[in-house]
């Protein structure tokens, strides 16, 4: 019985050893640093700085944590693990703009992210992280918390 526990127990680490390897080559894993002035936003103030850092988890799936400074010095932080299925995943800390979140690989260098904020879509994000993986451009659109109309590209350098 010991023997079939300690095998047991092997399995379980080699496959979430395994999982995690495998993140290893998602170009999106990292912690990421808004570049301001290449960014555009459509709609409210825009940003002072952003930092987003995605971390692989043992199951496949990705920790994303966003920590914003807006240009009128509000904060914000939310963070979401989900795994790149298209299924909704419950986000702390993004409301208005999402209580739930829907993450889907696109090809290999781009993911779409669709927020939700009560089963209704607000906005909806492409990442894609250029071939020399270091720099991501995030275009979202769709409709802020204000029914104000949302065409944002934010470029990130990775860190």
């Amino acid at each position: 019985m010991t023997r079939s526990i300690i095998v047991a127990g092997s399995l379980v680490i080699v496959a979430a050893v395994a999982a995690v390897l495998a993140q290893t080559d998602n170009p999106q894993i990292g912690t990421w640093k808004m570049n301001v002035p290449k960014s555009t936003f459509s709609s409210g103030t825009g940003f002072k700085s952003a930092t987003s850092t995605i971390e692989a988890a043992a199951d496949g799936s990705v920790r994303h944590t966003v920590d914003s400074v807006y240009a009128d010095g509000a904060s914000r932080r939310y963070v979401y693990t989900v795994k790149y299925d298209g299924n909704d995943s419950p986000v702390t800390g993004n409301s208005p703009w999402g209580d739930t979140v829907a993450l889907s690989h696109v090809d290999a260098n781009t993911t779409r992210t669709v927020y939700k904020n009560h089963g209704k879509v607000t906005v909806i994000q492409t990442s894609v992280v250029s071939s020399d993986r270091k720099t991501r451009t995030v275009t979202t659109t769709g409709t802020s918390p204000a029914g104000q109309a949302v065409n944002n590209v934010s470029v990130y350098d990775r860190q």
